[in-house]
């Protein structure tokens, strides 16, 4: 009788050491993303200070910059949710982060522009913006890979559905042109 009582309290605990542990790795995924968004809205907000210091510089490449401003709109416009909601974001992001590129490179190309103070400025602090994107995007993956991997492990598998777990979806690079390796050239012209 102690050995079925005793088996039923370590069977009860372990179901819910399972379930709080699957709960716990959902909530630092929904984190982990939040953290994304935090950095987003931060590049978001960059990218119009960084337009209007270059915008006055060069009004001849007008298609770049408004490439630039649509693809910030647009990003900021997804507002999805569930499970579509990494797969939107990241295209929208993408093709912003494409977008950027594009603009950095017609900013090498003009020393004038370089050489202005606030443009340099906000060069760096949108560096420094895309390496905390980065970053939160490891740490998302990460988080949500730990949580996947838990769902699906034997026997946490049996508890997932009552904690409702869905697998999280990885956040991936979209575009293959950004999985291209870049050309550097240091040879002097």
């Amino acid at each position: 009788m102690w050995v079925l009582l005793i088996l039923l309290v370590v069977v009860g605990l372990w179901l819910i050491a399972a379930y709080n542990g699957l709960i716990s790795l959902k909530n630092q995924t929904f984190n982990a993303f939040k953290q994304i968004d935090v950095q987003l809205k931060r590049r978001h907000d960059l990218i119009p200070n960084l337009v209007s210091a270059v915008k006055g510089a060069m009004d001849f490449e007008k298609s770049t910059l408004e490439a630039v401003i649509q693809a910030r709109n647009q990003a900021v416009k997804v507002n999805a949710a569930g499970p579509d909601a990494i797969k939107q974001i990241s295209q929208a992001e993408n093709a912003l982060s494409g977008a950027l590129s594009r603009l950095m490179v017609v900013v090498e190309q003009y020393p004038q522009l370089k050489a202005t103070g606030n443009i340099g400025q906000l060069q760096e602090e949108l560096a420094s913006t895309e390496n905390r994107i980065a970053f939160a995007h490891q740490l998302y993956n990460d988080t949500a890979t730990q949580y996947n991997t838990k769902q699906q492990q034997f026997p946490t598998s049996m508890v997932a559905g009552l904690a409702k777990a869905q697998p999280s979806e990885l956040w991936e690079i979209e575009d293959q042109g950004e999985r291209a390796v870049p050309k550097v050239d240091l040879s002097s012209r």
